[in-house]
């Protein structure tokens, strides 16, 4: 099963922040196993283009435990003795340095080469992520790309008070490219022999990630898995500011508590859309719930009755329908009806009894520095006109530098690569159909929806957040299906998933590719995959 971390930074939960471990334990089984005693030396690693080298280590670690560093912590026990050897890399002139480890299981590698996406601002993987692919036989690569941890952005501002260009062109793309250069050089040194397959895999930030490779270096991997991937990142970062946005302009903060009692009323109206009552929503586009119908309701919260205004339902109607213009355009989609408001819509109360929204740190710190280009900006000024010139202005200056929104799939499908996605219906942070938005684009632009199966595949999952961090995982093993697809011809046509309901209980679900959907048949256990069958969506 694969796990994801969490951590606090602030008194805010880092969940957008979280590292994305898929296992793969049907490597095992798979032909390109070997027996490898390799020898731990720093190798000779020829510059990528544009770089040079500054320094070569190797590392022999007896391995054990990793406890992952940073603000996301962790650790993974278990893990085999490996070589870690780290490349330090610059481009001429530009000042930077940038990080690229790759660690090599000195017994038992699997044939194959992993890379792992970061995390919120961090490029790469924090060791928890390293460790879990030495203990399933990958040599893995992760870079720094010369910035820091989740929520490190102090590289973003210059001496000038502008955004610095080589750290963001190494966050948004060139880094991961250099990274897969210079590890399977690592790879082809220490083992002597290159890889069999290569893959990549990162969740949110990594997932994006994942799709620039798949966009800009399209022969780098054999499969990706990029999974609630952060693509239109200059549109949905300034998008999941909107709820803090619509608290400060509408002066109404609902309680948690009553944050929750919203997203549980309306999970279970839009319960039984699926031909079941099986405490998840299987299509939550066709979910027309009205949050003015809990107007009136008594909340009980801390021991104190509350009672649901009609503010605060105008508030979550906003906030579920997402970011508009003033004169009522669409700008992007909002919160998903299932997924926790708390994540986007969090208010605290100061120690003078002041309530103000209290907003996630990702999309803050992408207003205040790359927009603002001020770490001190009031963001509860932001009014709903300024709100769209915001909006506007990220597209504008960054779209082409970290947008990873291009449809244009040619050259990965030409290379005979396999992307494949799997996001969260419940996702708080990256909202769902920004990733449905990108596939239908990609259809758009090469031949309809039965092409792009071929190479490209999204599997969407219900009652799941950003991630799969609330133990609610969106695929048993992704990354095993991945190779599957890429080694053995074998697309997936759905992904085993083990789901937590509304009441907290696992169920079994055979997550549908897009843009089908699970549907009951009629009869059987609705805790159990086979009582579900996939269907077009009615939407």
């Amino acid at each position: 099963m694969k796990k994801a971390l969490t951590a606090l930074a602030a008194g805010v939960p880092l969940v957008a922040a979280a590292v994305y471990l898929p296992t793969a334990s049907a490597d095992e089984t798979r032909d390109t196993a070997t027996a490898t005693t390799a020898a731990c030396a720093a190798p000779s690693v020829r510059a990528p283009a544009g770089t040079k080298v500054e320094s070569v280590t190797a590392v022999r670690h007896a391995g054990g435990t990793i406890h992952g560093t940073g603000l996301l912590g962790g650790e993974v026990s278990g893990v085999p003795a490996f070589c870690q050897v780290t490349v330090t890399l610059t481009h001429p002139g530009e000042g930077d340095h940038a990080k690229v480890q790759t660690w090599l299981p000195l017994a038992q590698w699997n044939g194959r080469f992993q890379a792992i996406g970061g995390s919120a601002y961090s490029a790469g993987d924090n060791g928890v992520g390293l460790g879990t692919a030495v203990k399933n036989g990958y040599a893995v690569t992760t870079t720094d790309a010369g910035v820091g941890d989740v929520l490190d952005t102090s590289w973003v501002l210059d001496s000038k008070g502008k955004v610095a260009g080589t750290p963001l062109k190494n966050f948004a793309s060139r880094s991961q490219h250099e990274a897969a250069v210079v590890g399977k050089a690592v790879v082809d040194h220490v083992y002597g022999k290159r890889a069999a397959y290569s893959y990549f895999t990162g969740c949110s930030t990594g997932g994006r990630q994942g799709y620039m490779e798949a966009q800009a270096y399209p022969d780098d991997y054999d499969g990706i898995l990029a999974d609630a991937p952060a693509v239109n990142w200059d549109e949905f970062e300034v998008a999941t500011l909107w709820p803090q946005v619509v608290l400060n302009n509408e002066k109404t903060y609902p309680t948690d508590c009553e944050l929750d009692a919203f997203t549980g009323a309306a999970v279970k109206a839009c319960d039984k859309l699926d031909g079941v009552r099986d405490g998840l929503v299987n299509d939550p586009s066709r979910c027309d719930f009205d949050p003015r119908r809990l107007i009136g309701t008594k909340v009980v919260c801390a021991g104190e009755e509350l009672t649901i205004t009609a503010a605060d339902a105008a508030v979550v109607r906003k906030i579920w329908d997402g970011p508009r213009t003033t004169s009522g355009r669409k700008l992007w989609s909002g919160v998903p009806v299932g997924a926790d408001l708390k994540g986007l819509a969090r208010s605290v109360t100061d120690t003078d009894g002041t309530v103000k929204g209290q907003p996630f740190q990702v999309p803050a710190l992408w207003v205040q520095l790359f927009l603002k280009k001020d770490p001190s900006f009031d963001l509860t000024k932001v009014t709903y006109s300024e709100f769209t010139k915001l909006f506007q202005q990220s597209r504008a200056e960054y779209d082409h530098v970290i947008g990873t929104d291009d449809p244009d799939l040619s050259a990965f499908r030409k290379s005979g690569g396999k992307l494949l996605t799997w996001h969260g219906l419940d996702d708080e942070y990256i909202p769902t159909e920004g990733t449905v938005r990108y596939r239908k684009q990609v259809e758009r632009k090469m031949g309809g929806p039965q092409r792009v199966d071929d190479f490209y595949r999204l599997f969407l999952a219900p009652g799941t957040s950003h991630c799969g961090l609330n133990g609610q995982d969106g695929s048993a093993d992704g990354l095993a299906a991945l190779a599957d697809w890429v080694e053995q011809g074998k697309a997936p046509r759905t992904l085993p998933a083990t789901l937590t309901n509304a009441s907290g209980e696992q169920v079994e679900r055979n997550l549908c590719a897009y843009p089908q959907v699970s549907r009951y048949k009629g009869s059987g256990d609705p805790s159990l995959a086979t009582s579900f069958r996939c269907v077009p969506s009615r939407h």
